[in-house]
């Protein structure tokens, strides 16, 4: 897989993960700033560090298994690790403009 090929997938993941929306707050993960990292391997593995907006988020589980099933459908995608972290912690600054504004934050 060429470099660009994998920024080509990369952009495509981030498409998908748009399209995820946390199940308390009406904003998909990527623009609530969920989403820590996404690395692309040239065998084709998405590598992606993720948190929740509470740790102890009841839908936890089910929005990780969404974020592997939703981005193995992705073409040049072969295998997706998913990743949670904590560390740091997520608050409101991580939120982009658009998820600001169409909370009424700003």
């Amino acid at each position: 897989m060429t470099p660009q090929e994998i920024l080509d997938i990369e952009k495509d993941i981030v498409y998908t993960l748009k399209n995820i929306y946390d199940p308390e707050i009406p904003v998909n993960i990527y623009d609530l700033g969920l989403v820590y990292e996404i690395e692309m391997t040239p065998e084709g593995t998405a590598n992606i560090r993720m948190t929740l907006t509470a740790p102890n988020c009841p839908m936890a589980d089910q929005l990780v298994q969404q974020v592997h099933d939703d981005v193995l459908k992705v073409k040049g995608v072969e295998r997706v690790d998913v990743t949670l972290a904590f560390d740091p912690p997520w608050d409101r600054s991580m939120m982009s403009e658009e998820a600001l504004l169409e909370l009424g934050l700003m």
